[in-house]
This record gives C-alpha cells, structure tokens and sequence, in this order.
C-alpha cells in the first residue's frame, strides 16, 4: 500500500499534529478511509474523546459516516499524548501561522509549536506543513529539523479545502505537494496519491505563494463585488439584477461572486501575511481588507438613513462565518452585533448550526422572528430561503430572492 511504514519502522502510516480541528480531521479521515493506519495527536482532550467515540467535534457532510467507520475499524486513533509523534512515518502538521493584533504573522509560531513534539521526531520521518503558513517557514522547519540532529523529510503540501466540501473536495482536486529533496517530493506525492491520482509538483517557495495567492485572490474577488454592491445601492439600484443580467449567456464574467460578508480563519489572514511578506506594499489586499471588513458598518449606516434604529430590536440570522457551517472563527457577524449592541436598542442572534456551547447567548429563529422589528440575514443558511415574515429584512446575500438593496 502506498505510503505504509518502511520495513516495520513505523506502527502508523500518518499521524496528523492538530488534527482534530476543521483542517486535519477530514484530512485524517480520508487517509484512514483509504486505508492507512492514522493516528491523530491534539492538545485538546475533550475533542480527542468525541473523535475516539467516533463521533464528529463539528459539522462537516459526508465526514461522520466516515469517521465511524474508520473508528470501528481500528484505523483511526487520536491521542493527546505527543508521544504518538513516533510513531508515523509521516508526521502532517495543521498548525497555521497566525496574525497578531497589529496584523503581523509570526513566522515562528509553527517551529516553536513543532518544539513541544520534536523529542518525538524519529529518523526517516516525512514531516510535512499542511496549514497557510508564512512564506519561508517551511525553510525555518527544515532547519529546526536539522539543528535537532534528526534525519527528517520535510514538505509543504498545502490544504485546498473548503469548509463544508471537505469530503469530496479531498479526492477530487489535485495535491500540490512540495520538497527541497528528490525523496522528500516523491515521499510526499506517494503520501497524497492515496487521495487523488493528481499530483501538483512545486518548490516549497512556489508552494508557499500559490497557497497564498488563491485565498488572496478570493478575498479581493469578494472584494470587488462588495465595492461593486454599495456603488449601485448608494444609487437605489439591485447589484443583483446587475449581476445576473451582465453575466447571463456571458463567461467572461461569470465567475463574479455576489456581495456578503467575506470572513472566516484565512481569507483576512492571509491576505495580511501576504502584505506583510511583500514588506506592507499591498494596496490591493489593503483595500480589500478595508472593503469587505467595512461590510457591517456600511450596513449598519444604511439601515440608521431607513429606520430609527436606535428604538428598534434588530435579529440577527446567521453567526457563522459561511453558510451550512458551525463555524464562527473570524465571522463578521459578530462584527455586526457588535456595531448593532451601540447602535440599536436591542440585538437577538440566531444560528441552526452553531451550538449552544459555543455561543450561549443564541436563540431560537423563531423567537427572534417574533421579538424582533428589523431583521438582518448575516449567513446565506439554506433554512432560511423562503421564510415569510412581515418585518423589514437587509438580505445582502439575496437568501429570500427579494434582491439586495438596503
């Protein structure tokens, strides 16, 4: 089988360092669905017994099924001891690089994080960074890597997946994989092809910026609809009927996305990291973050020229950062509650998805719906197509197919 362990070396084929978060676990998943044995380490016990009980920490379709099947088979083995480190021949990382309060990437976070397992690093290991990371980090691993004095691979193959696909998305687009060796690229496309035939071969620079390059590119697409949106309705027109009527039959602008809240753990991120590797000389990404962060507030003003919000209780429909997610990292909803908190004189907040253990503060939908004198449709949730409520609604999203205008 591919990428089983070399002559007995290893008890495990894969074991996946963070691996029970929204990045790894699928990750985990699939390559134990195709057979490797696959052991996860996480420093989070309570999420390490969900997965050990097979059951699913989040939502994400198709995974569940998935998970328990591997689970019972005995493929699949999550720990909170990093001593499980040793035991792979390959070691995948989904630890990102993360932005501080002054949007600066710490370059070092993921050599410092890798510190706590590197006692366990074992000679003819592949060690390969799965998350976003900072352009050169992957040269930082290699030399921490080095300077312990283990014989490590190490590769960059970056994650392509989006929330809520990542089960199908995971077999069916191509893995870029990347090594400064010969052995290291074919260990890696040897680990990645138990996944997909289609194998992406680049340096780990080249890596490092295409993965940079594709959120980015995402984020300022957003971007632009975004501009697009507040110049047609700060003139009483629907950008969506623009939208569709310029694209109809037209490819060329086909792929212009609609106007929302553009958020979530990596868009904004790494768009920053990207400025900051390009030494702040980015006012496209500038510009783009000011945009699309600048949506709520926009918002918000709009609704204070139609309403006197500040007597109004507002609902808020949707807290997650996308739509069918659980997932409110980074979501500008919560951006908009709280510019709501100072501006109105109440604010209620909904959410299918995200649990009460995440957000306690969360209601019903149809105790907002009732409570509330103005509501705002944050997420595009398919549950709330076709609701039928007498309030006032700003639907940027176009989720009940009344247009966009606010």
């Amino acid at each position: 089988m591919a990428g089983a362990p070399a002559a007995g070396r290893f008890e495990r084929d894969v074991v996946v360092i963070g691996g029970c978060g929204h990045v790894g676990l699928p990750l985990a998943i699939a390559f134990a669905d195709r057979g490797a044995d696959v052991g996860i380490y996480d420093v989070s016990e309570p999420a390490v017994a969900e997965v050990n009980a097979g059951r699913l920490p989040f939502d994400e379709p198709g995974a569940a099924q998935a998970l328990e099947r591997v689970v019972a088979a005995g493929r699949l083995r999550a720990s909170a001891d990093p001593s499980i480190v040793s035991e792979a021949e390959n070691v995948v990382v989904v630890i990102g690089t993360p932005v501080d309060e002054h949007l600066n990437p710490n370059p070092h976070a993921i050599p410092k994080a890798l510190g706590g397992c590197s006692a366990y690093f074992r000679d003819g290991q592949l060690l390969i960074l799965r998350s976003t990371v900072f352009p050169g980090v992957t040269a930082l691993v290699e030399k921490m890597v080095a300077d312990l004095g283990a014989s490590v691979e190490v590769a960059f193959c970056p994650e392509r997946i989006a929330e809520g696909k990542a089960m199908t998305e995971l077999f069916e687009l191509p893995q870029i994989v990347s090594a400064r060796s010969a052995m290291g690229q074919q260990r890696a496309a040897k680990l990645f092809g138990l996944l997909t035939e289609s194998i992406v071969e680049l340096s780990p620079e080249e890596a490092e910026l295409a993965k940079l390059f594709t959120n980015v590119w995402r984020y300022i697409k957003f971007a632009t609809a975004n501009q697009f949106y507040m110049m047609a309705n700060d003139r009483g027109l629907d950008f969506e009927r623009i939208r569709k009527g310029l694209s109809q039959d037209y490819p060329r602008a086909a792929d212009m996305p609609g106007p929302g809240f553009a958020a979530g753990p990596c868009l904004f991120k790494d768009t920053m990291q990207l400025a900051a590797f390009n030494n702040n000389n980015f006012a496209l990404g500038h510009t783009a973050m000011t945009i699309n962060e600048g949506l709520p507030l926009y918002l918000v003003s709009r609704l204070e020229q139609r309403y006197d919000i500040s007597t109004m209780r507002v609902g808020i429909l949707g807290m997650a950062f996308k739509g069918e997610s659980d997932d409110i990292r980074s979501s500008l909803s919560y951006k908009l509650k709280r510019i709501l908190a100072f501006k109105a004189g109440d604010v209620l907040c909904t959410d299918p998805y995200v649990p009460a253990s995440v957000d306690g503060s969360l209601l019903p939908l149809q105790e907002v719906l009732e409570r509330s004198d103005l509501l705002v449709v944050a997420t595009p949730h398919k549950q709330y197509r076709g609701l039928e409520t007498s309030k006032p609604v700003a639907d940027i999203w176009n989720v009940l197919g009344n247009g966009v205008r606010v």
